[in-house]
């Protein structure tokens, strides 16, 4: 918990940052809420490729510390941040001279689709420090100090209301520049944050290799071993989280606002799993590092153990009072009544989410990234996606139909992955 705890209120400040987003570009209007709607979730798929360089960091990172090589833990942060720019840069050329064709393609109103452009090249802008960030989080987290991962996000967040602000409704002396002006906000936030992890790092980790040499092809070759399956295995899940959002359009307008709600509900509880989770990578790894597979298998089982009950405690108004949920985003009846179901399908088997997610990141201490990958992958573009769009528009069975489908998946993914913890083949993995 003392690792896991910082992380959680991390991922905690970046929801309320959200929130806080969203109400600001409200008052703009809704042509532009929906602008920026969509072309946040693009930008999400655009990036995923170097968000998960993070996972592969933090293993290799933690490994080197339980086999208590200090001279050697900032090795993985060299190669990271490397591969980091290297695989920003294409992304980044390609997406921003793309920017009003594809908000062109992706929006059939001419009126959202160059206000989405203008947000999305601007906020594909950041996507170098967007790759280092996850590089050094990866470090801290990997190290045990995830303080200090917490306290830079939240500067991080702090300076992107004050910077958003300021550029939307031109104060604090700055031009007024509406939409294009947060995503100005949201890209400068997240330079902020690199030169904070870069100085921390200089102050504190030169002793652990920290710049100190130029990373070698061994070095940048094991850390994509690691964690380039990391990264496709986000695209992929971007991707989806997209295509189930067009899935639950087709079925209807009310179901779409339905689900649009109920995921970030989801996103919103999931945040104790995927810092317990986090810590789980580290904790693993690091009892690999000392040669002890029994307690890196009792880490993995006891916080997976822990997860799911604290999920479930978390979730327990969702299943005892759903409408009083829901009547905070719904004030129509026919939404809350659409919404009631799923809900509460949500709130039994959230535990179901914490044991996929914290094995999985588990699996990734361990070094086994191909593998839940493969597994990630699999569920969720050869099982959900299909079964969700045959269920929901095609049989007709709607969005109850397709909240049961992913509940089929969650479930799945548990058992395989508590198949693969319980089998120790991860336990030999080299990284």
């Amino acid at each position: 918990m003392v690792l896991a705890l910082p992380i959680m209120a991390g991922m905690l400040s970046q929801s309320i940052l959200n929130i806080v987003d969203t109400w600001m570009v409200s008052s703009l209007g809704s042509d532009a809420l929906a602008a920026v709607g969509m072309a946040s979730n693009t930008n999400y798929l655009a990036s995923a490729a170097v968000i998960g360089l993070g996972a592969g960091v933090q293993a290799m990172v933690a490994r080197r510390r339980g086999e208590n090589n200090e001279t050697a833990m900032a090795l993985p942060l060299n190669a990271g941040l490397s591969i980091a720019l290297l695989m920003a840069l294409p992304l980044f050329l390609v997406f921003y001279l793309g920017a009003a064709p594809l908000m062109a393609f992706l929006i059939d109103d001419p009126l959202v689709a160059p206000i989405a452009a203008d947000y999305f090249g601007i906020r594909i802008v950041g996507i170098f420090a967007l790759g280092m960030n996850f590089s050094f989080r990866g470090y801290w987290n990997g190290v045990n100090r995830s303080t200090v991962y917490m306290r830079t996000l939240i500067v991080m967040h702090v300076c992107n209301v004050v910077l958003s602000y300021g550029f939307i409704f031109g104060a604090f002396g700055f031009p007024e520049l509406g939409v294009y002006g947060a995503g100005l906000g949201t890209s400068l936030a997240l330079y902020i944050a690199s030169v904070l992890y870069l100085i921390q790092c200089w102050m504190y980790s030169r002793g652990h290799g920290f710049l100190a040499v130029m990373p070698r092809w061994p070095q940048i070759r094991d850390t994509l071993k690691l964690a380039l399956p990391n990264s496709i295995q986000q695209v992929f899940f971007a991707g989806g989280l997209t295509m189930l959002f067009w899935i639950i359009a087709r079925v209807g307008t009310p179901e779409l606002a339905v689900g649009h709600v109920l995921i970030t509900i989801i996103l919103f509880l999931i945040l104790p799993s995927m810092g317990l989770g986090m810590a789980a990578t580290s904790l693993v790894s690091q009892a690999l590092g000392r040669g002890d597979a029994e307690d890196a298998h009792r880490w993995g089982v006891n916080i997976t153990l822990l997860g799911m009950v604290l999920l479930w405690v978390i979730a327990l108004p969702l299943v005892v009072v759903p409408d009083l949920i829901l009547s905070t985003f719904f004030h129509e009846p026919e939404l809350i009544d659409l919404a009631r179901a799923p809900l509460q399908i949500t709130g039994l088997f959230i535990g179901l989410d914490a044991c996929g997610i914290i094995l999985s990141q588990a699996l990734l201490g361990a070094g086994a990234s191909s593998a839940v990958m493969k597994i990630s992958i699999i569920l969720q573009w050869a099982f959900f996606i299909p079964a969700a769009f045959i269920v929901g528009p095609v049989l007709g069975y709607g969005l109850l139909g397709i909240w049961l489908f992913q509940l089929i998946q969650r479930l799945l993914q548990a058992i395989i992955m508590a198949r693969q913890w319980k089998s120790r083949t991860w336990a030999t993995i080299k990284i």
